[in-house]
């Protein structure tokens, strides 16, 4: 029985704690955990709100190994995917400008 403000002894001490807490971190991240849950909002028997939640937590390569990759083509997370996004831009740019200039001769 613990009382308030007390650890369990079967819980780590502050100087073990730090190297757990590293060691489970490593493992989530290597092997992957997900959550998944739904938050329903009814009022009598009538559904006015529904909340579908999923979170992934995983090492980026393990991500990868699942076929998570979202990031990679996400402009604002991606210096990649920010320069094929700029290149696009500017190819349909030129091809506008050269309509325009055919148009006006």
């Amino acid at each position: 029985m613990t009382t308030p403000g007390r650890l369990p002894a079967s819980y780590p001490s502050d100087s073990g704690g730090g190297a757990n807490l590293a060691d489970i971190l490593e493992r989530v991240l290597d092997k992957g955990i997900v959550i998944a849950g739904d938050i329903r909002i009814n009022l009598l028997d009538i559904e006015l709100l529904t909340i579908k939640l999923r979170l992934v937590v995983a090492s980026v390569d393990r991500a990868k190994e699942m076929g998570i990759d979202w990031w990679e083509s996400d402009p604002a997370l991606s210096s990649h995917a920010r320069r094929d996004e700029l290149a696009s831009e500017n190819a349909e740019l030129r091809r506008r400008l050269t309509e325009l200039e055919e148009r006006t001769s």
